[in-house]
């Protein structure tokens, strides 16, 4: 018999319809308002005294793979597809199975993919870590939802219980201090050289930099058409990058230049409009060469990606505000910024000391004074 249950819990009450569906199995679904959930009921029951449940029902015929399918031909063209959720897509499809309903996909499924993630190891032997596999996991929730959307199925899933998404430990904040980067620039071929540059004067991500194109430098700006927030964004351009930019734009890559019987030959300039270029040809990555000059300048645990958070750390620290930061990095989320925020503590503090007078006491800001003084003797 169907009916409609009132749950209440510590902090909201929800409401459940309860009934059997014409192939007998059990159906519960949760809603947030009674009105919601008395006329979801309403249609299903009606759907079933006119014998057209199963037709509306779509995730009871629809397939993991018809909803896979459907998904890579809306989002190949998207960035962090070839990137990421490619492999995402291909190994949901490989636990759950191509075949398989999605009706058959249930939170308890999902929290067991979860589980089952956690114990994956990585192809260097170790553990996966929470951020990784909360990506994986995003990934199969927006594809429910996706499916969702596109009436392949009724509700998703993740809705009928607790998130599942994993705590991250991602404080991680190390950059070079200025000692170091010199070590860096110093151990960097030429060409790695300029795209160091490149990362400590913008900010710019590792994709974003490699796919820089001249057309996108116009006016002392940088104009960044596709970033991983998919919103566009604006970097100006400070005298450093500018005279690495204007060397490029005069003799080319630096791996253009060869010696010939001692001299120098400026080689064919390259044909693609890509700033930065080896051999002529658009660089894909440059892990294993950024490797190198990492090891051989004896710096320890450090990543491309951390040429970002020294741009931010050294803007903050010579008094930027993080709203300037937030910009420049194009984060959504001021909560993402504010990881740097502490390196502002010796900035504060000068800021609050030119309130020492405000009082009036002169006995104390003489005090202040003295203070002071003695702390630029002592340097």
């Amino acid at each position: 018999m169907a009916k409609i249950n009132k749950l209440v819990g510590k902090k909201k009450t929800t409401w459940q319809i309860d009934y059997i569906d014409p192939d007998g199995k059990r159906i519960r679904v949760m809603f947030k308002k009674r009105k919601d959930a008395e006329a979801e009921l309403a249609k299903r029951v009606a759907l079933m005294s006119e014998g057209r449940y199963l037709d509306v029902k779509k995730d009871y015929s629809t397939t993991l793979k018809e909803l896979t399918d459907k998904y890579e031909e809306n989002y190949e063209d998207q960035a962090s597809y070839k990137t990421f959720k490619k492999y995402a897509v291909e190994n949901i499809q490989n636990y759950f199975g191509e075949d398989v309903k999605l009706s058959g996909i249930r939170y308890l499924e999902i929290e067991t993919f979860r589980n089952h993630l956690k114990k994956k190891l990585t192809k260097g032997g170790t553990l996966r870590k929470e951020s990784s596999i909360n990506r994986e996991m995003a990934c199969l929730r927006h594809m429910l939802n996706k499916a969702v959307q596109w009436e392949q199925m009724e509700m998703n899933p993740f809705d009928k219980g607790k998130s599942l998404r994993m705590k991250e430990n991602n404080q991680r904040l190390r950059f070079l201090s200025q000692d170091e980067i010199t070590s860096l620039r110093d151990a960097s071929t030429p060409y790695l050289k300029n795209i160091v540059d490149c990362a400590l004067n913008t900010g710019m991500r590792k994709g974003e930099i490699l796919s820089l194109k001249w057309g996108q430098i116009k006016n002392g700006m940088i104009y960044l058409r596709k970033t991983k927030t998919d919103e566009p964004r604006q970097i100006p351009i400070n005298d450093a990058l500018q005279v690495v930019f204007d060397d490029l734009k005069e003799h080319g890559e630096p791996s253009n230049v060869k010696r010939l019987d001692g001299k120098k030959v400026l080689m064919p300039k390259s044909k693609t409009d890509h700033v930065f270029t080896f051999q002529g040809k658009p660089m894909k990555d440059v892990k294993r060469v950024f490797g190198k000059a990492v090891k051989k300048a004896n710096i320890e645990d450090f990543r491309f990606h951390d040429l970002r958070h020294t741009f931010a750390s050294h803007l903050v620290m010579n008094g930027a505000t993080i709203k300037d930061v937030q910009e420049l990095l194009g984060h959504k989320d001021l909560k993402m910024t504010m990881r740097y925020s502490h390196l502002s503590q010796e900035h504060k503090t000068k800021a609050v000391n030119l309130l020492n007078g405000l009082t009036g006491n002169k006995n104390l800001t003489k005090k202040c004074q003295i203070f002071e003084e003695g702390k630029k003797e002592n340097g």
